[in-house]
């Protein structure tokens, strides 16, 4: 896309530039990000005569590529920059500027971000580095130009960012010289990085695969313009339908969450790499929740809660906007799977079940057809033609066609090694496969294997997707599949229930386990009956009225510990036991804690049966309180099998967190246990993520182990309890 060098007057366009009509949208022109994706003037300040340099490289990519709307080079010091007249100062301009990018050293920034807020730019892109990620110094002007930006409405990004382009407009505000070699191609994706170099070597990723792109945007120091701007804009950007995401942090949940919500709600797939695998904070000695709720996780939890696929490795990052970029997505995630190689067969396989696809058997019908048109065939699924299909490659449409048409799989990826290598047996191949491909439009397609760059083309413009490793090809149909679960879901099914009123609130001080119990049963999440006894006579009496065997515990709100100091009793199996246990427990937790409340000695039925699980909520500094479930014992303590959610949630999201932990079957009647009550396991999980919600501002951890679940029908009960509320930093 390269348009004439401007001289003379500043370039100006009569026609709108490609995908400008898409972004007129009313609703669209009114989100504070339009003008920084979608301008209509552009100022340079620092612009340079030099081409090579980076004020240089910029205003010429804007200059010579095609963008249809007003460019002035702000540069005093010169009459004109390459060729076009410059201008003095923002002053000078016959208007407020769409976007302002600024291009001088850090000690020149403030001053020059400060004219753009006097002059009325409504975005500002900042190049310069030398800010936060510097020293000291460099932080107080980064405060400086955030406030500046908070107190003028206008919107910076960065600084220290790579910029941003609008591909299709000729809108390339970079300074990257990897456009001078290999120039952005036009698309639908969206690329978002909080890193300018790998916002730079993503896109370089991208053009290689032949992936267009519509946006893209590096947000550097974000001082204010972040990543969850950026992708709360191109979910509502009608020329964007893939999103794609490099983040390092997040330090506004609300905002991701709606950019998350926005864009599955407009059936835009979200692809993420997230990096650092640090736990939140400090851990708290007083809580296992505290050790297993890590800000990985928890980021975990928000994709999966809200539908993006996280990618481990940028490979898979590019794969999977790749995969999306067709628009196909499987109606189910049954997968055919054809190999000329049985053990790549296997793999792929193998592939499959980690990612939870279904690898079905084809039906008995679809067998006999194929192995009456290709007898050396192993028709289960995988199928394996041997390589002795490509003696007579027009069998190959015959495999597909059976896969497609009586196999009733939803995809299918096709293992071809490096036939696509040889031009002669491709020729053989691309009619049979175009046939295929537009008698059955609609299920994604993966030609998995070696093609020449000629080929691989044309294969994705007839609508083959191409991956040169079948692994990765697998595991490609497993992210199509998880976003089309997700964008049919039905309607407000994973929306965020309302905190109802009237839910009990912390009380300031700590808690004993009975006082933290009583609280959770008034929210809704249901406790062990107990009666909390002063003498060795209540407790005997208490233990005779509940029925043996019962359990004895130590009740004082500053001993979270009870069993490091002897203070728990179990199969308490007469009245007698239980005014000596009473006894034996208080003065014992007398010697280990002088300085401790004892309010006495609970006295609770004892639990036989069910399935123990913990549940547990933590405080994190961005996403606030985040909620924990898994099965206790090993599970949780060596094995760390656990599901999180960011509070709050409904009973439908509550179940799928349940079904996520690698125990569940445990609850869902494995080797002849009876079922759990997983229906009162998810409303527990449910009313537990309303009472932190409405008690976001005071609790800091809770953990209830075990929560025995019961078999189905008869409920799940807590048997214990810790709340720890917030201190004051």
């Amino acid at each position: 896309m390269t348009g004439e060098p401007m001289t003379g007057e500043p370039m100006t366009g009569e026609a709108a530039p490609e995908g400008k009509e898409e972004a007129g949208d009313s609703a669209l022109r009114s989100h504070d990000l339009f003008p920084l994706f979608h301008p209509e003037s552009i100022a340079v300040i620092g612009a340079s005569s030099d081409p090579q340099k980076i004020g240089g490289r910029t205003f010429r990519y804007i200059k010579d590529n095609g963008f249809a709307g007003k460019v002035y080079p702000i540069n005093p010091r010169f009459e004109e920059v390459q060729g076009v007249p410059t201008v003095a100062s923002l002053a000078e301009l016959p208007g407020p500027a769409d976007l302002v990018f600024v291009i001088v050293p850090a000690a020149g920034v403030v001053a020059a971000v400060e004219a753009c807020a006097t002059h009325k730019a409504r975005t500002v892109v900042i190049f310069s580095s030398g800010f936060a990620e510097m020293n000291e110094e460099g932080a107080a002007l980064q405060t400086r130009i955030g406030d500046i930006a908070r107190e003028s409405g206008m919107r910076v990004l960065g600084p220290n960012c790579m910029g941003v382009m609008n591909v299709p407009s000729g809108l390339w505000g970079t300074f990257t010289a990897s456009f001078d070699i290999r120039p952005p191609l036009p698309g639908r994706v969206g690329l978002i990085s909080q890193s300018g170099a790998f916002g730079i070597y993503a896109y370089q990723l991208a053009r290689e695969r032949g992936l267009g792109l519509q946006l893209w945007a590096t947000t550097g120091n974000e001082v204010d313009v972040d990543v969850a701007d950026c992708l709360n804009f191109f979910a509502r950007d009608e020329g964007t339908d893939v999103l794609v995401a490099y983040i390092e942090g997040c330090r506004d949940k609300d905002k991701l969450v709606l950019a998350l919500e926005t864009a599955r709600e407009r059936r835009k797939p979200v692809v993420i790499l997230k990096v650092g695998r640090s736990e939140v904070g400090a851990l708290a000695a007083s809580s296992h929740t505290a050790s297993l709720v890590g800000s990985d996780g928890v980021y975990d939890s928000i994709f999966r809660q809200y539908g993006a696929h996280r990618a481990e490795t940028i490979d898979e990052l590019v794969d999977v906007a790749y995969a999306c970029s067709q628009g196909r997505y499987p109606a189910g995630n049954k997968v055919g799977l054809v190999t000329v190689s049985g053990g790549v067969g296997v793999l792929m396989a193998d592939a499959a079940d980690r990612c939870g696809l279904d690898v079905s058997e084809m039906p008995a019908e679809a067998q006999a057809r194929l192995k009456e048109k290709i007898p050396f065939a192993s028709a289960r699924n995988p199928v394996d033609t041997t390589a002795q299909i490509l003696n007579d490659l027009s069998l190959l449409r015959e495999n597909l066609e059976v896969l497609l048409s009586l196999g009733g799989y939803d995809a299918v990826v096709f293992f071809l090694s490096s036939v696509g290598l040889n031009p002669t047996m491709m020729e053989a191949l691309i009619e049979p496969l175009k046939e295929m491909r537009q008698k059955y439009p609609d299920a994604p397609v993966v030609l998995a294997g070696r093609f020449t760059e000629s080929l691989e083309e044309q294969l994705n413009q007839e609508g083959f997707l191409i991956l040169a490793d079948p692994t990765r090809a697998v595991f490609a149909i497993g992210a199509l599949a998880r976003f089309q679960r997700n964008f049919s879901a039905p309607a407000g099914s994973r929306r965020l229930p309302d905190i109802p009123h009237g839910l009990p609130r912390l009380p300031a001080g700590p808690l004993s386990e009975v006082a933290a119990k009583r609280l959770l049963a008034d929210a809704g999440i249901p406790a062990a009956g107990e009666r909390l006894t002063a003498t060795p006579e209540e407790a005997a009496a208490a233990a005779e009225a509940l029925g043996f065997p019962v359990v004895l515990k130590i009740v004082s709100p500053d001993i979270a510990h009870k069993s490091e100091i002897g203070g728990v009793l179990l199969d308490v199996n007469s009245a007698g036991a239980a005014r000596e246990g009473f006894s034996a427990m208080m003065e014992r937790a007398r010697e280990a804690a002088p300085e401790a409340t004892l309010e006495g000695v609970s006295v609770a039925k004892q639990i036989a049966g069910g399935v123990e699980t913990i549940l547990g909520v933590q405080r994190d500094p961005v996403f606030g309180p985040v909620v924990m479930f898994g099965l206790g014992g090993i599970f949780v303590e060596v094995l760390g099998d656990v599901a999180l959610r960011v509070a709050p949630f409904g009973e439908d999201e509550a179940r799928a967190m349940i079904r996520e932990v690698k125990g569940f079957p445990l609850l869902d009647g494995a080797r002849g246990r009876p079922k759990a009550d997983v229906d009162a396991l998810a409303k527990a999980l449910s009313r537990l993520s309303l009472f932190a919600a409405a008690n976001a501002d005071t609790l800091e951890t809770l953990d209830i182990n075990p929560f025995v679940v019961l078999p189905e029908g008869k409920g799940a009960l807590a048997l214990d309890a810790l709340i720890v509320t917030r201190t004051d930093d």
